[in-house]
């Protein structure tokens, strides 16, 4: 679990999703880790169910009914909170590992499927179009409808994509990860406009320093 850096209130709502695969978009929801600026962004039940909404991971209905629950349940709330943290970490450890081409721990490898398997025990294969889909219900088992769709998301890639296309954003202490859809994988920001521009202003500045202390 990441330090609690509050910083102002949660973005949990609002934060960009840019990773392009729902779970580094989860892994996402702790910003600068290990740097000065480290900022974590669930910090209660509420900004999972918040996030899982914001991501789309959960319908309106199901964020309002659950919302509600936590609410009211101090008990749920705290396992929803520590449930989802633990995923998320895991499957930011995972993609740290693929970023830097190093090979996952297998325990976390293990937590993963052991997590997969768990929200997938919860869940009804249902008709979706010409196909089928995993469904989870809720109100009967709120932190697995959050953090199955997610744990799903994270073996797909695992399992189906490929790895070298998992990125680690290049900005200072910034740390989120990223799926690599552009078709020369140069991709190295997690948004240009955001680390790519101050990237810039860097490199600017630097340059502009070094012609005036070689003049």
């Amino acid at each position: 679990m990441t330090a609690d850096r509050t910083g102002g209130p949660s973005r949990a709502g609002s934060l960009p999703l840019v990773a392009s695969e729902l779970a580094f978009d989860f892994a996402n929801t702790a910003s600068g880790r290990g740097g000065p600026n480290e900022l974590e962004h669930l910090r209660e039940g509420r900004d999972v169910v918040i996030w899982a909404r914001h991501a789309k991971a959960i319908s309106d209905s199901d964020r309002d009914a659950a919302l509600a629950a936590v609410a009211a349940d101090a008990g749920l709330a705290a396992r929803v909170l520590s449930e989802a943290l633990d995923l998320r970490d895991t499957i930011y450890r995972i993609g740290l590992s693929l970023s830097r081409r190093q090979q996952p721990e297998e325990q976390d490898r293990s937590r993963l499927a052991a997590i997969h398997a768990h929200c997938l025990a919860c869940a009804k294969l249902s008709p979706f179009g010409d196909g089928f889909v995993w469904r989870w219900d809720a109100s009967q088992s709120l932190s697995e409808a959050i953090r199955g769709p997610i744990a799903l998301s994270a073996l797909t890639v695992l399992t189906q994509q490929n790895l070298a296309r998992i990125k680690q954003c290049e900005g200072d202490h910034c740390g989120w990860l990223f799926f690599d859809t552009t078709k020369n994988r140069l991709r190295r920001w997690c948004e240009m406009a955001v680390c790519g521009n101050r990237a810039k202003v860097r490199a600017f500045r630097t340059r502009n320093f070094e012609a005036k202390t070689v003049g």
